[in-house]
């Protein structure tokens, strides 16, 4: 049985990524290995993201044009959140909105470009992500 996934995503430069996850996106670090680090993790709400060191992919060039996300974050509180992230500074590709799909969200443009959807599910009394008839 699945209790978890993280994502590993690649950087160049693991202390600005650490740096830009603590200081804007109120990540901690909970462990590097090597010195300089070449791998670490970060969580927020027992939730972690794994940084390795290595030249990314190539970049897509319509990734921003289309939104093409790295990560979705599904998050108790979109407004608290939001507005954390505004007085820290942080770059917004999307600002805070209802969506259609019953998430309260917003996407996060990362220190290395990545998108970073946050979004908080609309329904009362629901933890679970809505459901997309067209899936099923």
């Amino acid at each position: 049985m699945i209790r978890q996934i993280a994502p590993q995503f690649f950087t160049l430069d693991i202390p600005a990524t650490l740096a830009y996850y603590q200081d804007k996106l109120g990540f901690e670090c909970l462990s590097t290995w090597h010195d300089p680090p070449v791998y670490a993790i970060v969580a927020r709400d027992q939730h972690a993201i794994h940084f390795r060191c290595a030249e990314p992919p190539t970049a897509n060039p319509d990734k921003y044009p289309d939104e093409l996300l790295d990560a979705y974050l599904f998050i108790d509180d979109a407004d608290a959140l939001y507005a954390e992230y505004a007085t820290r500074g942080v770059e917004f590709a999307r600002r805070l909105a209802n969506m259609p799909w019953e998430l309260r969200e917003f996407v996060v443009k990362d220190c290395d470009g990545r998108l970073l959807a946050f979004g908080a599910n609309l329904r009362a009394g629901s933890d679970a992500p809505p459901q997309d008839s067209n899936l099923t």
